[in-house]
């Protein structure tokens, strides 16, 4: 149980980030999904709800969603059925059930960079970028890696491209976190192979995307691609599954995607 010494609902940005920097322990809330299952000590509790942060919108270049977005706006989203081959809301659809899925919102998972995110890998795999309100635009490969300073997560933005793309899991039951979790994407020649809840941070095999993108797509370039995956990616052991277990996992998942992707042209 987290708690909170004061909340304040700013109206705007700024107002929320000289807020946000006064005290070291001031913390933006999202969905509180997450936050609820920890001891935090909360300065100031900062609720984002006046900024018209919730929204999804499709411009001529890009698709943008919102950090107050929840999984549930994402899960039925008309718009996101319609592009990648609904790769977005399927990553979602599958996260314990509606009622978590209400509340759990877009920037509080990319922010925090969860590691056991589905939502991430699948943003990953569309080489989304993230928008924050001190840093700017920076791209979400980028932020994972390296995090930021102190600041909040405004949009998240993906380019709108022609991708196909396939996001898959293996979870011990339906409602629990995925023990591993991939996501696929092709445009043109270009693939990405992307892999999370590893249970590190999700992260694009680099070497096994451009194999695939220079192979004939034979059966034995497909199991190759899948091989130099989880040998370029690092699993690890955790109270879900051992790494042997998550890297065999990964391959039969990668090559599952593989092939329902090319599926799709």
């Amino acid at each position: 149980m987290f708690t909170i010494q004061d909340y304040v609902v700013p109206g705007t940005l700024e107002e929320a980030y000289g807020i946000l920097k006064a005290k070291r322990n001031n913390t933006i809330l999202g969905g509180c999904a997450f936050l609820r299952l920890g001891s935090q000590r909360i300065g100031t509790a900062i609720d984002l709800a006046r900024l018209n942060l919730n929204f999804i919108n499709e411009y001529e270049q890009t698709i943008e969603i919102g950090a107050m977005t929840t999984f549930r706006d994402v899960e039925i989203s008309p718009l996101l059925k319609e592009y990648f081959n609904g790769l977005l809301p399927q990553a979602v659809k599958h996260i314990v059930g509606v009622q978590l899925r209400n509340i759990v919102t877009v920037g509080g998972t990319v922010y925090s960079r969860y590691g056991f995110s589905d939502l991430i890998t699948a943003l990953l795999s569309l080489e989304a970028e993230v928008e924050l309100f001190k840093a700017g635009r920076v791209s979400l490969e980028n932020f994972l890696e390296n995090g930021s300073a102190k600041d909040i997560l405004v949009k998240v933005i993906i380019p709108k491209t022609a991708k196909k793309a396939v996001f898959n899991s293996m979870r011990n039951s339906q409602s629990d976190y995925a023990i591993v979790n991939v996501a696929v994407s092709k445009e043109g020649d270009r693939w990405l192979l992307v892999a999370g809840a590893r249970p590190q941070r999700a992260q694009i095999a680099k070497e096994a995307s451009l194999y695939l993108a220079n192979s004939s797509l034979s059966s034995e370039d497909i199991e190759h691609a899948a091989n130099l995956a989880t040998s370029e990616l690092t699993f690890g052991s955790n109270m879900r599954a051992s790494q042997k277990y998550r890297e065999a996992v990964c391959k039969v998942l990668l090559k599952r995607a593989i092939g329902e992707v090319l599926a799709c042209e």
